[in-house]
């Protein structure tokens, strides 16, 4: 039985769309689909039992939040080397946040990141029809290299 982990940050609630579509797609193949926010993560043994892992936050001031970071660190405690991954995220402008969490996970967590690198939408594209098909797209594809 596989179980994903979709773990998000979000300050309008664009992210969180993206987090419930992106765990839509995913349910096309994998047999669980957790979705939760970044703060009711307690600690590192909350991120324990899955197969695959996809976080997401929003760009705020061209960085990932102040919760964000908090909450990879407590991720890197979980060792979640070899395990399927994927990021997203929401932006107005810059994107920046999308990109930098999909590095943390392959070159710091020495994760399997998916091919198609990080998810990133702005914020007006995120509830179009092109937006929710980008989400369930690449949940689609996570969920299939997780197998």
């Amino acid at each position: 039985m596989k179980k994903v982990l979709v773990a998000y940050s979000s300050r309008t609630g664009k992210t969180e769309a993206m987090a419930n579509y992106i765990a839509e797609g995913l349910r096309f193949s994998t047999d669980e689909v957790v979705v939760k926010k970044i703060s009711a993560i307690g600690n590192e043994l909350d991120l324990i039992g899955y197969d695959g892992y996809i976080f997401g936050c929003p760009t705020y001031h061209k960085d990932m939040t102040g919760g964000m970071k908090q909450f990879l660190f407590k991720a890197e405690l979980a060792n979640l080397t070899g395990k399927i991954g994927g990021a997203f995220g929401s932006h107005t402008h810059s994107g920046e946040s999308a990109p930098m969490i999909y590095d943390t996970m392959l070159h710091v967590f020495k994760m399997d990141m998916t091919d198609l690198g990080a998810l990133k939408l702005t914020e007006a594209m995120v509830q179009t029809d092109e937006g929710l098909k980008a989400c369930q797209d690449y949940g689609k594809a996570v969920g299939e290299q997780i197998g």
